[in-house]
Order: C-alpha cells, then structure tokens, then sequence
C-alpha cells in the first residue's frame, strides 16, 4: 500500500528532531521502520535527503527543499481536515518559534502567558538567540526577525517596526558628560555588536544629509541584551531599537541621545515561517495572535 503521506510526516519528525530514534519514539515506530521510511522517499525521488553519521545528521540542500515542501502538504491536510470539523481545527501540537533575544525577553514572552491561555493544547518550544539562523535548520516553525529580509524562501508577516535610539545611564552622563553633537563621540565609549552586521559607525543627520559617524569603544557583545546591560551599567552609550529600550527610558535608566540627529532610521519586525496558503491551526493561531496584540511602531 502507498504510504507517501505517512512516510512524509516521518520526514519532517526526523528533521525537527534531528534523529531516528527521537523521531521513533514520536511516531510510536521502530527506529528501522523510521530508517526504512527515509530510505523509500531517497529511493523515490532519486537523491539523498539526510546525511548520516554516528552522532548526528543534518539535511542536504533537496532534503531542505524537501521539507519544505512536505510541510506545505501536511498543513493542507490539516487544513482540509479542519474545514470539515471546525470543533476537531482547535489548535494543538508543538509550536517550535525562533527569536532574538531582546524581542523575545521583552516583547514576546511577555504576551505568551495570554496566548497560552486562549490556546492550551498548544506547547511552544521557544528558542532565543542573536545569531541569524537558517529556519529549516533550526527546526522552527515560525521565526522572529529584526531587520531586511534574506530568506526568500519564506513567507513573511510584518509585524511592525522599531525606530533606532541612541542611548546612555545618567551615570554614565554624569561621569563623563552628554554629547551635544555625534562628532563628539569620538570621546566616548561607545558599546558595538560582534556579530556580522555590525559596523563600526552609526547613521545621524548631519546639515540635512545623513551621515555615518566612525564610534569607538572597548566593548563588543553578540546580544543585544548584553549590550544593553552594559549600558544600564555605566558601561558607554549604545544605540539600540527603541522596543528593546522603551521601559528603560520610561523609568530613568537609560537617556536618550543625540535625538535632534536622529536619522528616523527604523528596522521592520517580520514572523517567517514556510507554508502554503493554508496553514496548519497551531502556526496560523500565533501568526494571528502576533498581528492582533503587537504595537511595536515608532
């Protein structure tokens, strides 16, 4: 008997898992009717779909695809299957979401208490991290990106946006006092990233005309947040999203800088996530729930 949506759906458990034996004890099989499954899909389609070694395995590039495009599938029959019973579509499963950590220390966790209230039998497995990750490969199903769009593989949902803010601790200020113009941060210790799309110069509008301002600091950090605590810590001014800092303004800890400089410059909040036009109950409930509660703008 022909099984290939069964055999699919033993694809994409291997590939969010990233093993035989998690996806087996998932699927309640055998680790050798799991292995038989992959093999009789590499046999299909004429190409090797995962590579195998001892300790781990990882997808080639057609596995990628692949999983890609089981996804859709699957999702369609669930939405199929959901139209005709709307009372057995109430969203359930492992959510998988991917996001940085700043938007998910002070944007997204906080809303998750209330989205697992309207949504019990949901499980989110929530996974925070400031390095830019491949969707498929991190085995998510939804991911949360600052800033221009590289994956077009994905679909995406804007969500907002966040303008940019230069910022500092008043102690910082008091110690070594408030620059008046960005030429004058050539004195000071500015706070940088170490990840990639970092530069080494910030934009201010300058005469009309916007311009980059070379900073220099003896700080590096790979996280937002890191950066930020040090800022709250008398470390140097630091430019960041203004959702990231909102509170802090609000309360004193952080000043804003340099705002008459301000170039407007703001980043866009997008959720990416692979699917066809019907999407499964789980992923359209957050895709939902992200674009009704959300209010990051300015």
């Amino acid at each position: 008997m022909d099984n290939r949506l069964g055999e699919m759906e033993v694809f994409v458990q291997v590939a969010r898992t990233g093993s035989f034996a998690a996806a087996a004890r998932a699927l309640r099989q055998t680790p050798s009717a799991v292995s038989r499954a992959v093999a009789r899909i590499e046999a299909r389609v004429g190409t090797r779909l995962i590579v195998r070694t001892t300790r781990s395995l990882r997808l080639t590039q057609e596995g990628e695809t692949y999983l890609l495009r089981a996804g859709d599938v699957l999702a369609e029959v669930d939405a199929i299957e959901g139209s005709l019973d709307r009372g057995s579509a109430e969203p359930s499963g492992i959510l998988r979401v991917n996001a940085s950590v700043p938007f998910g220390m002070h944007v997204l966790v906080p809303m998750l208490p209330a989205y697992l209230a309207d949504f019990p039998r949901i499980t989110i497995d929530l996974t925070l991290t400031d390095e830019v990750v491949d969707l498929v490969e991190a085995r998510a199903d939804i991911a949360i990106r600052i800033g221009p769009l590289r994956d077009t593989r994905l679909r995406a949902k804007r969500l907002g946006s966040s303008r940019m803010v230069v910022v500092a601790s008043p102690g910082y200020l008091a110690e070594h006092g408030s620059p008046d113009h960005p030429a004058e941060l050539e004195r000071h210790r500015c706070l940088n990233f170490s990840f990639r799309r970092s530069l080494d110069s910030w934009p201010f509008r300058v005469d009309g005309a916007v311009v980059q301002r070379p900073i220099t600091g003896n700080f590096y950090g790979n996280s937002g947040e890191i950066v930020r605590i040090m800022a709250i810590g008398d470390g140097g001014i630091a430019r960041l999203a203004r959702f990231h800092v909102g509170a802090d303004l609000a309360s004193g800890r952080l000043e804003p800088l340099l705002e008459s400089f301000n170039p407007g410059d703001a980043e866009d909040i997008h959720a990416l996530y692979a699917g066809s036009e019907r999407l499964s109950p789980r992923l359209r409930s957050m895709l939902d729930f992200l674009g009704e509660r959300m209010t990051v703008e300015g």
